[in-house]
């Protein structure tokens, strides 16, 4: 059986599983029940790789960045995720999505998103699809993602800011599961990452594993062998990491490093280090590792970039790091800030800042001399381009 993969009861170890109002129990039950039928038919695939290749632009290059691998004295590939229509992974996910909430008969969309990438890409497949959409998204995300604010507006949605709690993405999935709630029946609530009750951690992991299943052929192609070393991504709530690991997950000859956002240190009080820091709990309708107070309130988690400060972690990703799949660093706020010039002035790739963290994981463990290594790249830094002109004198 496959170990790291999600069981009949929706659990990955002990972490998973749907903790759900009554209300919603329908819902959940019915995509449950009719995911992997809609996945694996025969119509399914062929629109989702016909609007993968034709509309995302699909595969995404494997791309053999000198510069670092110069650096680490390594061969570093870096899985183009920010070549994507809309800049980032997150299309790969709404667009199954919402092919999915077709073919069950739902007519309306709901999403929330924290850097905005998943919104965008949420507002560009109903677009597409012509059907309605709600993006719920916290007032301080509003704030400093505003590009993609009016980008969600241009495409038709509506974009609703939310003044609870931290006002960030915690808050948003909070109000995204209210609206659900209040409209059971015609609504697909589409999620952006690996969190919420099951199926939506494996339904995601399974549309975004194209990075992986892609990573097979490059390398295949590239280097004569079809995996890596060892794999690298940015782990927020996610999905991202776990496209890119979803096919090598039983393969013990592949290491998985994933970078965790570390804010201003893990031990300043203003850090999303969930995996370090976090302890067992139920949030958003799944059973994960949480930040959370004594008494099991969650904690406002910080990082400079808007995709990772979520107070908890993919179920999948719990479990990996509980077993000792994975190898999870915290990366500040700092180190994500110097790994991104450095790829930008030495590479002229300007990543997002949630790949950055990435990039400087790289720094926090040692390669062996030839190491072959695939890091994603999930997104492109157009959106944080506010947040680096802050910054820029301090590392020029």
């Amino acid at each position: 059986m496959e170990q790291f993969k999600v069981n009949e009861h929706g659990y990955y170890g002990q972490f998973g599983g749907a903790y759900i109002p009554e209300i919603l129990h329908r819902c959940v039950t019915d995509l449950q029940e009719a995911y992997l039928r809609i996945m694996e038919s025969n119509r399914f695939q062929q629109d989702f790789d016909q609007l993968l290749r034709d509309y995302v632009g699909r595969p995404s290059p494997l791309y053999l960045s000198r510069q670092l691998s110069e650096r680490y004295e390594a061969k570093i590939y870096l899985k183009r995720e920010d070549l994507n229509h809309t800049g980032a992974h997150k299309i790969n996910n709404t667009i199954g999505q919402i092919l999915i909430a077709r073919e069950m008969g739902k007519t309306r969309i709901i999403a929330e998103t924290g850097a905005g990438q998943h919104g965008v890409a949420t507002a560009t497949v109903c677009a597409l699809m012509q059907m309605p959409c709600t993006v719920y998204m916290g007032k301080t995300d509003v704030e400093r993602q505003h590009v993609n604010v009016k980008k969600m507006e241009m495409l038709g949605a509506t974009v609703v800011p939310v003044t609870s709690g931290n006002m960030t993405l915690k808050d948003a999935t909070n109000e995204a599961i209210r609206d659900w709630c209040s409209h059971p029946v015609d609504t697909h609530y589409i999620i952006g990452s690996t969190i919420g009750p099951h199926p939506y951690p494996d339904l995601v992991a399974r549309l975004q594993s194209v990075i992986s299943k892609e990573i097979k052929l490059q390398l295949a192609e590239k280097e004569g062998r079809d995996y890596p070393d060892r794999l690298v991504a940015c782990v927020g709530g996610g999905s991202n990491a776990a496209g890119t690991i979803y096919e090598y997950l039983e393969n013990e000859k592949v290491q998985i490093l994933l970078a965790e956002a570390g804010g201003k240190g893990v031990d300043s009080g203003e850090t999303a280090a969930t995996i370090h820091l976090g302890r067992t709990g139920v949030l958003h309708g799944c059973r994960t590792l949480l930040m959370q107070t004594e008494d099991g309130q969650i904690t406002e988690p910080y990082s400079i970039s808007a995709g990772l400060d979520y107070p908890g972690i993919g179920p999948i990703h719990a479990h990996l790091a509980e077993t000792g799949r994975a190898q999870v660093v915290a990366v500040t706020d700092d180190e994500a800030l110097r790994a991104a010039y450095a790829l930008t002035r030495h590479e002229g790739i300007i990543p997002a800042l949630e790949s950055a963290h990435a990039l400087a994981a790289l720094e926090k463990v040692t390669l062996a001399p030839g190491e072959l290594v695939v890091l994603t790249l999930s997104g492109r830094g157009d959106k944080d381009l506010e947040t680096y002109f802050k910054h820029e004198k301090e590392y020029r």
